[in-house]
């Protein structure tokens, strides 16, 4: 038996019961953080480590109680960085930064072919400080200041829905606008094309096209993904993403969502998740303000509608009489406080299960006032990098949904 047909890896929903996930625990990237460099690294706060990963253990073992199989990236990169070829591509990519120079380029060059794999993926996710690599010298690095990076650490590698997502069998490695996350994608696609769980996944989306973030991606139902358009994802994203998709026969109609370019609602997952297969968790303020483009391909080009209401265009793109909402937060002042604690950011285990931050008392009411059992996780410092359990999860294997 092949490594490929050892390990399915599909996901044509977003409330299938989930088998497979992968997430990455917390390390030391988010040491790394600091007043000076937080805003850079786009942390609001500054964590407390230890606590980050008693939470995010603690998240993984909510997951594994209910008969998830969960994956680490940093397990899953050491075993890759075992292949020549990945320890080629892993450090041309941490050397590309046009900063660094010739001279200072091939000392770190040096340094990292030197590592083992254990502590070339260490030093990828957590980052090298100028005054760890003593081999340093020329004038870049003298002129550097002390403390700078000369590879830069990833603290937002937590956030694993971000930069890769699984469309049906396909993976896309995703396209991060932000400078700070970039290179989360190259360690994520490294995975992909060597680790041999993966062998003869192909990607539908990669880094190199327009970008494109997978906390914009909602599979609606097979066949209909919404992905909204913002401060991450670009519009040129969502159609060369719609034109993969239709063209792999992965979707058949793709709903481009516009969202307010702001920091709270930097994804589309940010104001609104699934909580069953006709039943989205959303932010009042924008749930019958949000608009839709219904995208769809004939004869090899694109059709764009005119903007519907997104409740109404993603209800008749499902084939349902309508799309059930449950409200975050109660009144106004809530539903701002909880929306910015991440409440609309569920991880469905299954149909009417999922997983939310406790500190949403009031839309974790209303979920289970509506027949949704909520497991509940403390995420206080987890939720410093403005993320909850849907972006800090990336699904690989979800059974197929039950039609409503």
């Amino acid at each position: 038996m092949t490594a490929a047909k050892a390990h399915e890896h599909r996901v044509t929903s977003e409330v299938g019961r989930l088998r497979t996930v992968l997430l990455h625990r917390p390390g030391a990237e988010l040491k790394r953080l600091t007043p000076r460099n937080s805003d850079k690294l786009l942390f609001d706060a500054i964590p407390w480590v230890g606590r980050a990963q008693e939470e995010h253990d603690a998240f993984a073992e909510a997951l594994r109680s209910r008969g998830v199989e969960v994956l680490y990236v940093t397990e899953l990169l050491q075993d890759a960085l075992e292949y020549e070829a990945a320890r080629e591509q892993a450090i041309a990519d941490a050397i590309i930064d046009l900063r660094l120079g010739d001279q200072l380029r091939r000392v770190v060059e040096g340094y990292l072919r030197d590592l083992d794999p254990e502590n070339l993926a260490h030093t990828l996710i957590a980052g090298l400080a100028h005054e760890e690599l003593k081999a340093g010298h020329g004038l870049v690095y003298r002129l550097m200041n002390r403390m700078d990076f000369i590879v830069d650490p990833l603290p937002g590698l937590l956030f694993t829905r971000d930069n890769s997502t699984w469309i049906g069998d396909q993976v896309a490695v995703t396209s991060l606008a932000m400078e700070a996350r970039r290179r989360e994608s190259a360690l994520t696609g490294l995975i992909y094309t060597h680790h041999p769980r993966f062998a003869d996944v192909q990607p539908i989306y990669t880094p190199s096209l327009e970008h494109l973030e997978g906390g914009d991606v909602l599979l609606l139902t097979p066949g209909v993904i919404a992905v909204g358009t913002g401060e991450r994802t670009t519009p040129a994203g969502v159609e060369r993403l719609a034109r993969q998709v239709i063209g792999a026969g992965l979707a058949h109609t793709v709903l481009a969502v516009p969202i307010a370019q702001e920091r709270a609602t930097m994804h589309l997952d940010t104001v609104c998740t699934m909580v069953d297969v006709d039943t989205v968790v959303m932010y009042p303020p924008v749930a019958h303000s949000l608009t839709a483009h219904t995208v769809s391909l004939h004869n090899g080009d694109l059709h764009v509608s005119d903007p519907r209401p997104f409740l109404e265009a993603a209800a008749e793109a499902m084939d349902l009489d309508r799309l059930k909402v449950i409200d975050t937060g109660l009144d106004p002042v809530t539903a701002e406080r909880e929306q910015w604690d991440d409440g609309n950011n569920t991880l469905a285990v299954a149909p009417r299960l999922c997983v939310a931050y406790e500190r949403n008392i009031e839309t974790n009411a209303q979920l289970e006032a509506s027949g949704i059992e909520v497991i509940r996780i403390t995420g206080s410092e987890l939720g410093t990098g403005r993320g909850g359990p849907r972006c800090m999860s990336c699904p690989i294997l979800r059974d197929p949904p039950a039609r409503p």
